[in-house]
């Protein structure tokens, strides 16, 4: 299932994390429990966010979740900002202008908004990928190595000279390829061993 969440300027947080929870808890409404949030770019952000809500609520947790190139910090912290910016389609000006759209004037340091600034301790295992390259890379190794240290079972696939969202590129580049079959492969992983 493919989720289609309202977008800022016109609805700006927390509508996106909204859609993204009535999605699932519909999901299981019918009867669908075991369930892997993936998401890429924006809807990595919104596979973390949801699973720390889930879990803040104290309802059942998805069997894992895989966050492609999450956007971990919407203040934008990391040296890869400056350091990636010329290398990367989505640069720091991009990410400032969309930031504000969807904050619309809210603390970017909101753990509700910046899953790097959160508790996470208590989530379901998860595949984060990120690309050497991009802009968001310091920020997503920050959030990799404090969900570590609170106890999550997390893999960190960091592809070298990589963009964001690389995986757009497989005709062009086995690196690609390379990621999509490492997803299928770590969601294959984690459902075969959760409970029918």
């Amino acid at each position: 299932m493919a989720l289609e969440y309202r977008l800022a300027p016109e609805h700006p947080a927390p509508a996106a994390l909204d859609d993204a929870l009535a999605a699932y808890r519909e999901l299981r409404a019918r009867g669908i429990q075991r369930i892997v949030l993936a998401g890429d770019s924006a809807g990595g952000t919104l596979v973390l966010l949801s699973l720390m809500a889930l879990r803040d609520a104290g309802e059942p947790l998805p069997v894992a979740g895989v966050a492609i190139c999450p956007w971990v910090d919407l203040s934008c912290s990391g040296a890869s900002f400056r350091a990636n910016d010329a290398c990367d389609f989505v640069g720091e000006r991009q990410c400032r202008m969309a930031a504000e759209a969807y904050l619309a004037g809210g603390d970017a340091r909101r753990p509700e908004v910046s899953p790097l600034c959160g508790e996470l301790s208590g989530l379901p295992p998860l595949l984060i990928q990120a690309g050497e390259a991009e802009v968001l890379v310091d920020q997503v190794r920050a959030f990799a190595a404090r969900a570590s240290a609170a106890g999550a079972e997390l893999t960190l696939s960091v592809y070298p000279d990589m963009v964001h969202v690389w995986h757009m590129l497989r005709s062009a580049t086995p690196e690609a390829q390379r990621a999509i079959d490492e997803v299928g492969a770590f969601v294959r992983q984690q459902l075969d061993a959760s409970p029918r």
